[in-house]
């Protein structure tokens, strides 16, 4: 009897400062592409860098990884139910309707060669746990933050100093949200001078491209000299 051939895979005011911290591989991609398949492993001679996009519960990250991804995205969102809805804090979100449960993953390249992966974390604190195994491998963060709820980005930004990865981070411009100079963001979020800083809307390509070239440019200065 013939077997079955196996189906494609389918393609307001600003907060109180940020108080301080209380204690002072390879990336990993998708399948490789046949004949008329997406193609998830770049060509050979390219510089590959896993990045991952942070942030509180819906600040953005999968609406960036989605406005930036050269290849469909893979997201694991479900709807938001009446459960979760008593868990979560829906403030400023009145059109949140969906979360990310477990991890969004997309690709883009840039000039030069390099070949950013972007791997998007859950926000809701009861998925933290799952934080280190997705930043596993991870040369940097982008932490998205959002001007109504800026506090809810201090607990992400702690838990990625702990890991020791450099990060930037992404301000998303939200309808109606309160605007902020530059300055008073950095202070607010105590950023280290060096620290990148972007006010972007994460639905723009052109704004998105330029907050993960500032993080991948950042990223690249910390690494190691003799680093490939």
């Amino acid at each position: 009897m013939d077997s079955v051939p196996s189906p494609e895979p389918a393609t307001a005011p600003v907060a109180e400062p940020r108080p301080e911290p209380d204690a002072a591989a390879a990336p990993a991609t998708g399948p490789q592409a046949g004949p008329g398949t997406v193609r998830y492993l770049p060509s050979t001679g390219q510089t590959l860098m896993k990045l991952v996009v942070t942030g509180p519960f819906g600040v953005g990250k999968t609406t960036l990884i989605r406005t930036l991804s050269e290849i469909p995205t893979l997201h694991t969102e479900e709807v938001m139910t009446s459960s979760s809805a008593g868990l979560d804090d829906l403030r400023g979100l009145p059109e949140k309707s969906t979360t990310t449960v477990a991890v969004d993953f997309g690709r883009l390249t840039v000039p030069g060669d390099l070949v950013l992966y972007l791997f998007g974390t859950p926000g809701q604190e009861r998925f933290f746990p799952l934080w280190q195994d997705i930043a596993r491998g991870a040369l940097g963060a982008l932490v998205m933050a959002d001007t109504r709820r800026l506090a809810d980005s201090f607990p992400v930004m702690d838990m990625v100093e702990e890991q020791g990865l450099p990060y930037a981070v992404a301000v998303n411009r939200f309808p109606g949200a309160p605007a902020h100079s530059d300055e008073v963001l950095r202070k607010h979020l105590d950023l280290a001078p060096e620290t990148p800083l972007v006010q972007c809307d994460a639905r723009n390509r052109r704004d998105s491209i330029g907050t993960l070239i500032a993080l991948a440019e950042y990223v690249l200065t910390r690494l190691p000299q003799d680093a490939p």
